[in-house]
């Protein structure tokens, strides 16, 4: 099942944002909406025919789901920690495969949902619409790609690309004078935080929380705090972190740097704190093509080109790293297959 339409709205009905917009003039409330995803204004959208666009941000919207599904050429299920990359990385690889423009389908949703919808025969329902659409590459952690091949879902071999740190997401202007791991601790300090339940960067913040300030700052964060109502758990981790810090509803939250550096990007009033590396955690980025891919020769090129110069620029304006082909960080080589994409 898939919640983030549902969570969108829900986020918009019960935030002060809601309130506050029902008596605004129009030209406010379009401002108001640019806080919701899917933030893109269509730009995420590989399709060359769109038709009538039809898009009410927090109600009417399919952030995750980009390009057509009137046959596709390549299907990517990629996890959602770099949703804003894939864009340019589309772009630039039709460019190279020219063929190819128009007909990428590509799914942004976290890893453990896409093998969910696998195991589902490939199908989605988000609010009223139900699709099917077989992928031919499936993105995630490196450990979850090579679970994925040892289960029989992917052809070998995990393919890595690049990595990824953790960070501390705040407002802008930091009004909560978070500084570093052990202040989320602190009472009164609201979080938003992913699900452990659903999102594997949950497994990789609480060993972060672990290394800086043990047990019992993990314990502070993901059961006194949501106990108390001081700590929210997201769902779709990339999206409602921002959304919740956006709306007042949060003072920090932990996610991804490249997230972080994305919403700053777009001049979302969003900043963040730096961990220091003996207290993070690194995640290495792998792919691999599907078992029974409907196009496996599209698939393997858009694998290789992951690892291509061009798209490793890319990954870079958001602070991604290049890997070795082992999946060993180039920054860091202790962290080899230390973390997982979510």
């Amino acid at each position: 099942m898939l919640w983030l339409a549902s969570c969108a709205l829900a986020a918009m009905l019960s935030g002060p944002a809601h309130a506050a917009g029902a008596s605004r003039p129009a030209a406010a409330a379009s401002q108001g909406e640019s806080a919701y995803p899917p933030w893109s204004r269509g730009a995420n959208d590989p399709a060359l025919r769109q038709g009538l666009r039809f898009t009410v941000p927090g109600v009417d919207d399919m952030a995750d789901f980009h390009g057509s599904l009137d046959h596709p050429a390549l299907v990517i299920y990629v996890g959602g920690n770099y949703y804003f990359a894939m864009a340019p990385l589309v772009r630039a690889f039709e460019a190279e495969h020219p063929r190819l423009r128009g007909r990428i389908f590509y799914v942004t949703i976290p890893p453990g949902l896409l093998i969910e919808a696998m195991a589902r025969g490939n199908t989605f329902t988000s609010g009223n619409l139900t699709f099917t659409v077989a992928p031919d590459v499936y993105a995630a952690g490196l450990k979850k790609v090579r679970a994925q091949i040892a289960a029989g879902r992917l052809v070998p071999p995990a393919v890595p690309y690049v990595s990824n740190d953790l960070t501390i997401m705040v407002p802008a202007g930091n009004p909560a004078h978070i500084t570093g791991l052990r202040d989320l601790g602190r009472p009164g300090v609201r979080l938003a935080m992913p699900n452990p339940a659903w999102e594997g960067v949950a497994r990789q913040i609480q060993m972060a929380l672990t290394k800086a300030g043990g047990a019992s700052l993990e314990r502070a964060v993901y059961v006194g705090k949501v106990a108390d109502g001081e700590t929210l758990l997201t769902r779709i981790h990339h999206r409602q972190t921002p959304l919740y810090l956006m709306q007042g509803r949060a003072d920090a939250g932990i996610t991804w740097k490249s997230e972080a550096l994305f919403q700053e990007q777009v001049g979302h009033p969003l900043s963040h704190v730096d961990i220091p590396a003996s207290e993070n955690v690194t995640a290495v980025y792998a792919a691999a093509v599907v078992r029974g891919a409907a196009h496996p020769k599209a698939a393997r090129a858009w694998i290789a080109f992951l690892r291509s110069p061009t798209a490793l620029r890319i990954f870079a304006r958001y602070g991604f790293k290049p890997v070795g082909p082992v999946g060993r960080p180039s920054h860091r080589p202790e962290s080899q297959d230390s973390a997982e994409h979510r």
